[in-house]
Parts: C-alpha cells; sequence; structure tokens
C-alpha cells in the first residue's frame, strides 16, 4: 500500500484539524502519510507524538517557502525526517511573523472595504496554526456570504499575482540556496515540490545536477505531463527518490483532491527513510 507524502492541516492553510487526517489516510487505503504544514514545526511535533495513528504511520515534515531570486518565483521544499535545530526553528519563527504582518495589514483594508468583516473573525481560523494565512480572510469572508468559496474569483481580486489583488502585501522570502542549508541543518530528505505550480523546472535541473536535492515530487494534482517526464528521467540520471503526494488542503482548495489522490510507492518511502536515518546516524 502507497503513501500520501503531501497533506496540510489547520497547523498551516489547510481547513481539516491534524488529528482528523490519518483516518482519512486509512480509509483510502493508505499505511503512509506525511503531514506537511507550510513553515512550521506543528505538524512535525505532531508526527513525532504520534507515529502511528489510526493504523497509518506518520513522517514528520515541512513544507518550507523559499525563493528563486534569479528566476523571481516561489519555491516549496517538502522537508522530511527534519530533526530539531536552531537554523529549522529561526526560518519558522521568522516566517510566522512575516506571514502574520503582511496578513494583518490585508485584513485592516479588507476591514475597510467589507463592513461585515472583522480582522477578530479571520483570527479564529488561524488558532491552531498562529498565522493569518490569506485562506483564513478567505473562510471569514465566505461563512459572510461575500463569496462562493475560498479560492474564487473574490481571493483573485483581492489576493491574485496577475493581476494584482488589491489587498496583497507580498511576503519576504528567503532566497533558495539559504532554504536549503536550512534543510541540511535540520538532516532533512529534501524533495522538490510541485514544479509545475512555479515553473520551476529550470531551477530542478539545476540543483538536481547540483547534487542538492534528494528527490521530486512527481505525482501531484498541478504537474504536468511533460513535466512529470522530464522529472522522471531526473531522476533516473541523478539517482533521485520519486515522490507523489495530494498536497491536500480540505475546503481550502480551489479544485477537490481528496487524501489519496495521488501517492509516493512503497520502495520510495522505503529510501526516503532510509536515508533520513541514515543522516541522523551522522
Amino acid at each position: 500500500m502507497p503513501g500520501d507524502l503531501h497533506n496540510h492541516s489547520t497547523c498551516s492553510d489547510g481547513s481539516v484539524p491534524i488529528q482528523r487526517l490519518p483516518l482519512m489516510a486509512a480509509r483510502a487505503g493508505l499505511h503512509t502519510m506525511a503531514i506537511s504544514d507550510h513553515d512550521s514545526l506543528e505538524s512535525i511535533e505532531y508526527c513525532r507524538r504520534h507515529p502511528v495513528q489510526d493504523g497509518v504511520k506518520l513522517i514528520p515534515a515541512a513544507e518550507l517557502t523559499a525563493y528563486d531570486y534569479e528566476r523571481s518565483h516561489r519555491v516549496h521544499l517538502l522537508c522530511y525526517w527534519p530533526k530539531d535545530c536552531p537554523e529549522l526553528r529561526a526560518h519558522c519563527d521568522v516566517m510566522r511573523q512575516r506571514r502574520n504582518e503582511c496578513g494583518l495589514q490585508s485584513a485592516r483594508e479588507i476591514e475597510a472595504l467589507y463592513p461585515q468583516f472583522r480582522t477578530e473573525q479571520a483570527l479564529e481560523y488561524a488558532r491552531d496554526s498562529g498565522v493569518l494565512f490569506k485562506s483564513c480572510i478567505m473562510q471569514a469572508l465566505h461563512e459572510l456570504g461575500l463569496c462562493d468559496s475560498v479560492y474564487g474569483a473574490l481571493y483573485h481580486h483581492l489576493f491574485g499575482w496577475t493581476p494584482r489583488g488589491i489587498v496583497l502585501h507580498e511576503v519576504e522570502y528567503f532566497p533558495v540556496e539559504q532554504v536549503l542549508a536550512t534543510a541540511r541543518a535540520a538532516k532533512a530528505v529534501v524533495v522538490f515540490a510541485h514544479p509545475t505550480v512555479y515553473k520551476s523546472m529550470p531551477l530542478v535541473r539545476q540543483l538536481a545536477a547540483e547534487g542538492k536535492i534528494d528527490g521530486i515530487e512527481i505525482e501531484h494534482p498541478r504537474n504536468s505531463e511533460g513535466d512529470k517526464a522530464e522529472c522522471r528521467a531526473l531522476c533516473e540520471r541523478y539517482g533521485l527518490i520519486q515522490t507523489g503526494g495530494t498536497d491536500f488542503h480540505g475546503a481550502n482548495s480551489a479544485h477537490p483532491h481528496p487524501v489519496g489522490s495521488c501517492v509516493t510507492a512503497d520502495d520510495q518511502i522505503a529510501r526516503s527513510e532510509a536515508l533520513a536515518a541514515a543522516r541522523a546516524k551522522g
């Protein structure tokens, strides 16, 4: 039975509390799940405390955000079995602070646009994460009947990139090389997430050739068939791990993708775990 190695909970921008995810995986016939919340230690610590829940093995993980300043796009790095270290804690602390500053500024501006909306209501959706993600604001607007979905037309009007949303405040992300160094300090197994999403194939080629990533997330709902084929070839050429994950966010998603929609084969999970164990010993 395979595993789903990319899932989000209310510890970041997902809609489902973390303790409910393992049962969803079990009902989908999975034996392994990684809960990989954004720039957060919460999912890591939860999975360490609950290595097996509802018959499902939980992999401690986090999805770290970086920025490729050469090509001007975001980068997501899935980090599996990371160890506690000052570098990882600092990364998560700074990202929490920066996201909150941007989220609170956006919320104040939305209060001026919609008298029904109050920042305190959006903060209720941030209780588990401690971070006011854009999805928290959109959940509050949805509850007020001001939009028909979290990631619909109003989201793009407020927070879109092209054209630029009217209340968008961009988070300053760390350079990708710095985030890779943070992952190395944590002795994590590093997998490049969903290369199609941010048009990251040039960077994937570079990092694979330089030996700076351990694997590539190939099976993902938004990866193109062309990118998946090239990523498989890169993995074979450089001996990289091939993973798959649904990138589950529950109701906080533009399109429904239940847990188990995209999975990782048993042998690739075993490779990841063996590499993590070797790094922990070394």
